[in-house]
């Protein structure tokens, strides 16, 4: 039973680690035939939303315990990537005078390179591990590497292709499935439905961002301790 779980786990992973990787290299080689970072969504975006629809997988390997990251991790892990990929750079597509399509905007193709990377590199190690342990390189870029890339994800990245969205969910008066006040309404209730609240979000998301950042460098910390202690014995 177990080697079957590590089978699936291994091909599921890797499977991933293939998508995440031919997404990146669609993106790049968009980029070198076209010059410009504006076609990142149309070489990889359906490919991306492939990617992220099967990674709810995760939240079942969690909920029925063939991987030990619980449910809550993984369930807010997924749901504010997917929410960001499929309710604002999916839906958002319509063309504008005064603004860019958000899906050509530069920070779709920050964010989606990171995201590749990232993946490409988590799907990896998690893969080798099913196989037994990772070599030395594989864990080490594992635990470092989201020391740039999570901080150029979120901020350059996903916040600021929410703000950049807000005129065309004006616009489009797009709804939310469970709200009945307008999508644009809801969200700018969330982001800063007025400039008190935004002044008061802009000050306290650096903090929360840094909480969970530190808890990153904590795990980072115990993965590779581990890791070494491992190798030593």
């Amino acid at each position: 039973m177990t080697q079957l779980k590590n089978l699936y786990l291994f091909f599921y992973n890797l499977f991933q680690a293939f998508g995440w990787a031919l997404s990146l290299f669609r993106i790049l080689s968009n980029l070198f035939s076209t010059k410009s970072v504006n076609g990142a969504y149309s070489s990889a975006g359906e490919l991306i939303c492939l990617l992220q629809a099967l990674a709810f997988l995760e939240v079942i390997h969690g909920a029925i315990g063939i991987v030990p990251s619980g449910v809550l991790l993984p369930l807010m892990q997924w749901g504010g990537k997917t929410h960001f990929l499929f309710a604002i750079v999916q839906r958002i597509h319509e063309e504008q005078s005064r603004y860019r399509k958000v899906q050509e905007l530069p920070s779709v193709f920050m964010t989606f390179v990171i995201w590749s990377l990232s993946e490409m590199i988590r799907y990896s190690h998690y893969a080798v591990n099913c196989m037994g342990s990772s070599p030395d390189w594989i864990t080490w870029i594992r635990y470092n590497a989201f020391i740039f890339l999570y901080p150029l994800g979120i901020f350059p990245g996903e916040m600021w292709i929410m703000y950049k969205a807000l005129p065309f969910i004006k616009k489009e008066n797009l709804h939310a499935d469970t709200f009945p006040l307008s999508y644009y309404s809801f969200v700018v209730v969330c982001m800063h439905s007025s400039l008190l609240l935004f002044q008061a979000l802009l000050f306290c998301y650096p903090f929360l961002w840094l909480k969970l950042y530190l808890h990153l460098f904590k795990q980072r910390r115990s993965k590779l301790g581990k890791h070494q202690k491992t190798k030593r014995n």
